[in-house]
Formats: C-alpha cells, structure tokens, sequence
C-alpha cells in the first residue's frame, strides 16, 4: 500500500441528502418533513424551554436571589510590561496617555494595573487601581503610585 492512497474506511462517506426536487429524487413532497404539524413549516422551530404552550417551567418557578452584574464595575486591564515598552521614564501614566498609545480602548471605562511583565523605567501612575504587586515593582523601580 502506498502512502498515499489515503481514503475514508467504507461507509463513513454519505451521498449529500437534497431535498425537495421532485417526486422522481425519493426526497420530494413533503422533503423528510412528514405531514403537517409546526415542524414541517418554514420557520417553525420553538425555543429552549419551549412546552407546548403550557407555562414553561422556569417561568413558573419564583425568581430567588441576587445578581450583581448590574452593580459590578468592569476594568481595562494593563500589564506593566506593555507600560515599559510604550512609555519614556519620567511620564505619567494616566488614562488619556493609556488611550493615546492604544493600551486601552474606552476612555469611559476605569483602568486596573497589573504586575505581570517588568518595569525599569521611574514613572507616576494615577490611574483607577493598581494591584499589590504592582505598585511594588513600581515603587521598585523608582516610580510612585497616585490614586485620583
């Protein structure tokens, strides 16, 4: 056997099912949908949790507890390696500098740094939040940490 005759074991390929070309094709009428029903109408498909029209049982059941998506607050998240690569020492590291190179995307959103990567440049942040290991790195490095 050569290497390259590569082919599938028999029967695992199927000869592609079309539907709905005729009665001639096997396949025409009603095209595998059998008669009738919402299943056999285009667009007839119902939703998960869907029970026949009876009260579907999670809207049945009391909604209990408490969510706090609606309270959490989302961060932009910088690694302080991306920071050393992009700023000079001596400058500030601060939200609009952040956005003006491209470290962050949403001027509406607050900004978290984060220790990963490291730092050898002397710089002042005032951003949002700065984790532990961090603002140590960064007070390493000569830098120092201003909440606003």
């Amino acid at each position: 056997m050569s290497d390259f005759d590569l082919h599938p074991p028999a029967g695992a390929t199927h000869k592609k099912k079309i539907v709905g070309r005729g009665q001639g094709s096997g396949l025409g009428t009603t095209a595998g949908k059998g008669n009738k029903g919402q299943q056999s109408r285009s667009g007839g498909k119902t939703y998960p949790g869907f029970e026949g029209g009876q009260m579907p049982l999670y809207r049945r059941i009391a909604m209990r507890g408490f969510n706090n998506k609606n309270f959490r607050v989302d961060y932009q998240i910088v690694n302080l390696g991306a920071i050393d690569a992009h700023f000079a020492d001596g400058e500030i590291v601060s939200l609009e500098n952040l956005m003006a190179k491209g470290l962050i995307r949403k001027a509406s959103m607050p900004v978290k740094v984060l220790g990963d990567g490291r730092i050898a440049k002397a710089l002042t942040f005032v951003v949002d939040k700065v984790s532990a290991s961090a603002k140590a790195k960064i007070e390493k490095a000569g830098g120092k940490v201003e909440t606003p």
